[in-house]
């Protein structure tokens, strides 16, 4: 789902301002949260996963998976426009960052290893820098025209 340069999302000066020190770690001074510890590594409900500064959709429940890594896991992002990655040459390796687009949000680092079948990126996101929004929540909050995401799930499950 593209948007043409959507300018509902920005970086939110309010809500950089309400983020609990471990958000502000994460989002603002590059940090990363402890494996395991995080609100989503382990979440498997449906919906989708915003920055927690500026609203914009980032990831979908159906592109998560199991990496054993102990953040959450995902095989591409939900809209590609609104992800941005660079090169990260910090704790002598070289890595790629992925930030969000509108809000620049350092959300984790993507890597080669994730699953095959599914393009063989793993997106190493912390919790830290998102916001779950439930499928049952997509329309209330404005992000219904991702609900369509989830019709073939919702099929399986009846």
């Amino acid at each position: 789902m593209r948007h043409q340069e959507d300018t509902r999302y920005n970086r939110n000066p309010a809500a950089v301002d309400a983020l609990s020190p471990e958000q502000y770690h994460v989002t603002q001074r590059n940090g990363t949260e402890r494996p395991f510890t995080g609100e989503y590594w382990d979440n498997h409900e449906p919906g989708i996963y915003v920055d927690v500064v500026s609203g914009e959709p980032l990831f979908a429940s159906v592109d998560k998976f199991e990496s054993g890594s102990g953040w959450p896991s995902f095989t591409k992002p939900l809209d590609a426009t609104n992800v941005k990655e660079k090169r990260d040459v910090s704790h002598l390796m070289v890595r790629t960052e992925v930030r969000s687009a509108h809000g620049d949000s350092h959300l984790g680092h993507v890597f080669t290893d994730g699953p095959r079948a599914q393009g063989g990126l793993r997106y190493c996101i912390n919790s830290a820098a998102l916001r779950f929004v439930h499928l049952d929540e997509l329309e209330a909050q404005g992000y219904g025209e991702y609900a369509t995401l989830f019709e073939t799930t919702k099929e399986e499950s009846r």
